[in-house]
């Protein structure tokens, strides 16, 4: 590891951010508990052996060791499957962030637990990676969680185009009466959790409505695996997988990084990919279509998926009218992109199929975007130039 000090941050997951155990000072092995939740949460382990060398309202700070263990501190004995979750920090690792053992509480007699292996965003294939490796993991994280919800039916849901992977899960699942394989469209954002009820399920949820109410769980697959890994190995979630792609030397069309420790500065891995390609622009954090924009000393959390090296903006100073979507880019981050262009935002419209739901927009059909047409003369007579959108059919 090139750095000796890396940042934990207090804030991996939806709710308020954690509150530390542990003390500035304090010796610390990989895998220890350091900050438990502080309401809706999840716990956070130490991804290394070190010193605490300091804790700020963000993160805590580690000195890390030269020499560094291969095993871990396990989490507690537990009496549930369900406690393991908890004890183990697991939230969406597919960017959501939402606590686990919330998520998996709850009864779906007659219902189904989704394993979503979409991988929707372009560019990202760490979860691919890992279906292809280790799909008996994922395999096994699936049934674990229709054993903790009790549901009769256990569906893993990906692209066609995934075929290699797809013969491994049939191959897996031929003997399990109650696991099946659903075929998603090769689209973004099938991904997307209305999309896969709608598409799996048959049920058409209402933009605010969730899979609960159609009688189903839907969850990563990277989260299956660390559902597994919590239960068979006692293994706290210390690392993540992710892809870090775009203009950089060695991985243009994407390197995928397996186990990264949490913690991780962003500029380590970009270094590790050659370094910055010639006409490179900002770092992403996330996905190309809805991730947001980093820097170099960022830090890899448990939701982190991407790590992309944009090319540079162009020069252009015209008025921008913005078109803002719920799959793709909100209006802060078209602001963001057009400010980088040097340009002006006169106006902003939202995609025709956004609706307000509790104070938020939502997409009330994702997956088929509409024409705009309507919208664009809206932006021109507000004196907009050129659009900027970001609806989200690719």
């Amino acid at each position: 590891m090139k750095e000796s000090i890396i940042k934990i941050p207090l804030k991996q997951h939806v709710g308020a951010p954690c509150q530390a155990v542990v003390k500035a000072g304090a010796k610390i092995k990989r895998g220890e508990l350091i900050a438990e939740p502080n309401g809706l949460g999840a716990r956070i382990h130490s991804s290394v052996d070190g010193e605490i060398a300091d804790i700020d309202q963000d993160n805590i700070i580690i000195r890390v060791d030269a020499e560094q263990s291969e095993s871990y501190e396990p989490i507690p004995d537990f009496s549930t499957n369900l406690e393991a979750v908890e004890f183990a920090g697991i939230v969406g690792a597919g960017g959501a962030g939402f606590p686990a053992h919330i998520k998996f509480n709850v009864d779906l007699e007659g219902g189904a637990v989704i394993a979503n292996a979409a991988e929707c965003e372009p560019v990202l294939k760490h979860n691919a990676q890992h279906m292809s490796e280790s799909a008996a993991e994922v395999v096994r994280g699936l049934k674990y969680v229709m054993e903790m919800t009790n549901a009769s039916r256990g569906i893993i849901a990906i692209k066609p185009k995934h075929k290699k992977i797809c013969a491994k899960f049939e191959t897996l699942i031929k003997e399990e009466v109650h696991l099946e394989i659903g075929i998603l469209p090769d689209m973004y954002p099938a991904g997307d959790e209305r999309v896969i009820v709608r598409e799996l399920v048959g049920v058409e949820l209402k933009p605010g409505q969730l899979p609960l109410e159609a009688g189903a769980v839907v969850t990563n697959t990277e989260t299956l695996k660390n559902v597994t890994r919590a239960i068979e190995q006692k293994r706290p979630v210390i690392t993540k997988d992710l892809t870090v792609g775009g203009r950089v030397n060695d991985a243009k069309s994407g390197r995928v990084f397996m186990d990264v420790p949490i913690g991780t500065r962003v500029g380590d891995l970009i270094d590790a990919c050659g370094g910055y390609a010639l006409c490179s622009g900002e770092i992403v954090m996330g996905g190309p279509f809805t991730g947001k924009r980093s820097h170099e000393d960022a830090s890899v959390n448990k939701t982190t998926g991407g790590i992309l090296v944009a090319v540079e903006f162009p020069r252009d100073t015209r008025k921008v009218g913005v078109i803002a979507c719920e799959c793709g880019a909100d209006e802060v981050r078209l602001r963001e992109i057009a400010a980088s262009m040097g340009a002006e935002v006169v106006a902003e419209e939202k995609c025709k199929r956004m609706t307000e739901v509790g104070g938020r927009f939502r997409c009330d059909l994702p997956g088929s975007c509409p024409g705009q047409t309507e919208k664009v003369l809206k932006l021109r007579k507000k004196g907009a130039e050129i659009i900027l959108t970001g609806t989200c059919e690719d």
